[in-house]
């Protein structure tokens, strides 16, 4: 069984020697992709999963993992502006859960304002609008994994 943290400094404990992260941003169409290095140092987009049946979600974030020989996950808690929770905090909570037989510690990392923040950014970089929508989500999940290995080396 894995265990759930919301703190840099819960993952950290449990992951004392680092390794690669995979980072998370659920959708309720997509799942977007990333992975972080070893060290902890840069997260890079990887791919979006457009989401089926959970079993068959849940299969292709195996793959993924073992592919990469993941040691955590970093999954996006979408909180309200305010800091609550709603539907959507909710939903990625019981996701969480659901994955946990994955046997991987997860934390969860607020990621207010990631897909807004990464699409200003491509619409700066003048990213067209269909290229924008076939990388937002792995972006996004770049965005927030790199976030928490940020926070994970400070």
């Amino acid at each position: 069984m894995s265990h759930v943290v919301e703190t840099a400094a819960g993952l950290r404990a449990l992951l004392p020697d680092g390794g690669v992260l995979i980072g998370l941003d659920l959708g309720t169409k997509t799942i977007g992709i990333a992975f972080c290095d070893a060290g902890w140092t840069f997260a890079t987009p990887a791919a979006t999963i457009r989401r089926r049946k959970f079993l068959a979600d849940r299969e292709e974030l195996r793959s993924a993992i073992a592919d990469r020989r993941a040691r955590g996950i970093v999954l996006g808690l979408p909180r309200n502006l305010d800091g609550s929770e709603g539907p959507r905090a909710q939903s990625t909570r019981a996701f969480a859960r659901n994955i946990a037989d994955l046997g991987l510690p997860i934390l969860l990392w607020d990621e207010r304002w990631s897909t807004q923040a990464v699409e200003r950014a491509m619409i700066e970089q003048d990213v067209s609008r269909g290229k924008r929508a076939a990388r937002i989500d792995s972006a996004a999940a770049a965005y927030i994994l790199q976030g928490a290995i940020d926070a994970l080396v400070a």
